[in-house]
């Protein structure tokens, strides 16, 4: 096991200030930002963030919609860069490589989860890229929407040359939380899968799904959406508000992965999986409509929930995206955009994913 808290701060050489971005309250925007990095350590891995994407878990955390949250924010976790800088300890990573940071950058490494490579789940609490307990240097973790991060080893992943890193940066979130429960839930070819809602969440799931060979149906409110879910992979759209193309497909699912990110009702979905089928939940942090347990017990069917994977799973998944040539599809913005891009993500306003380029924040 190693240390958990490392006394080394003794002098101002132990660390470094780097340019961010960061909010001070829920109702300021985001504005520059000066914070302190640590030094690299024997066990660290430093690197020069180029891309970052734009989660809504970012939005929300500098809105304290969910509680907690602990100001100054860098939000940031879904971080590609180049390594600047390695501890001598570290035999995986050498200066130049292209490596991500996604939602974690430590763990307690010893608990029955994180020995099975399922750090998301540690029992003593994953330390978050941003805004988690900072075990080095005190106070709060700062993420990605900055120059510089620092990060233990074991939470680096290694990108694959052949992807366009900008945009890569969303598969660290993104990406993660639609290929973990594909995969937990043994999603193979052949099989039925649908994916419910379209949006940042949504297009990876039916980019992974179709890649996977599953027969992979876009299930959407809107049909408008149509024509994008066709050219991201999907076989064929099913409109949630048509009654009778839903009946149609009523007990036909092997798997659904509901993405949708807001409270919904789940009873029309539940009937359209197979007996024993599982419909997964990634995006809703929220309370849900009531559900009619009857729809859940004369089929056996389940719904469970999932979030992002651990780093041996993610590490999986860039592999899988560096041979199948996949990523995310994604809008370009400089660090001086982001408050309007807070607002357009709120508004659906974004296909699918906003990344920053990190040159820009030079300039602020």
């Amino acid at each position: 096991m190693r240390p958990k808290l490392v006394l080394y701060v003794e002098n101002d050489n132990a660390m470094k200030e780097v340019k961010a971005y960061a909010a001070h309250s829920e109702k300021e925007d985001l504005k520059p930002f000066t914070l302190e990095r640590r030094e690299v350590l024997p066990d660290d891995v430093e690197l020069e963030i180029t891309y970052c994407g734009v989660c809504h878990s970012d939005i929300h955390t500098v809105h304290n919609d969910w509680g907690g949250t602990k100001y100054p924010v860098v939000p940031g976790h879904e971080i590609v860069g180049r390594v600047t800088k390695v501890g001598e300890n570290v035999q995986n990573f050498k200066e130049g490589d292209l490596v991500g940071v996604g939602c974690m950058v430590d763990s307690c490494q010893t608990c029955s989860a994180c020995k099975e490579d399922l750090e998301q789940y540690c029992e003593n609490g994953a330390v978050m890229t941003y805004n988690g307990e900072d075990k080095h240097l005190g106070g709060h973790t700062y993420g990605g929407y900055t120059e510089h991060i620092v990060v233990d080893k074991n939470f680096v992943l290694s990108v694959p040359d052949t992807l366009d890193e900008k945009s890569v940066a969303p598969l660290l979130c993104a990406g993660i939380t639609t290929w973990s429960p594909l995969r937990h839930w043994n999603v193979k070819k052949g099989d039925k899968v649908g994916v419910i809602g379209l949006g940042g969440l949504g297009h990876m799931g039916v980019k992974f799904a179709h890649a996977i060979g599953a027969e992979t149906v876009m299930i959407t409110t809107s049909p408008s959406k149509k024509e994008d879910a066709k050219h991201l992979g999907a076989d064929s759209v099913l409109i949630s508000k048509d009654e009778k193309e839903m009946e149609k497909h009523a007990g036909t699912f092997d798997f659904l992965l509901n993405t949708i990110p807001v409270g919904h009702d789940l009873n029309p979905y539940i009937n359209l999986l197979k007996r024993d089928a599982t419909m997964v939940l990634v995006g809703a942090i929220e309370p849900l409509d009531p559900m009619h347990g009857g729809g859940l017990i004369l089929g056996r069917k389940r719904v469970a929930g999932s979030v992002i994977g651990g780093i041996k799973e993610t590490q999986e998944m860039l592999d899988f995206c560096g041979e199948h040539g996949i990523t995310c599809d994604v809008e370009m913005i400089s660090m001086q955009e982001i408050n309007d891009a807070y607002k357009r993500v709120q508004d659906g306003d974004v296909k699918y994913r906003f990344v920053i380029d990190m040159k820009s924040l030079k300039e602020s």
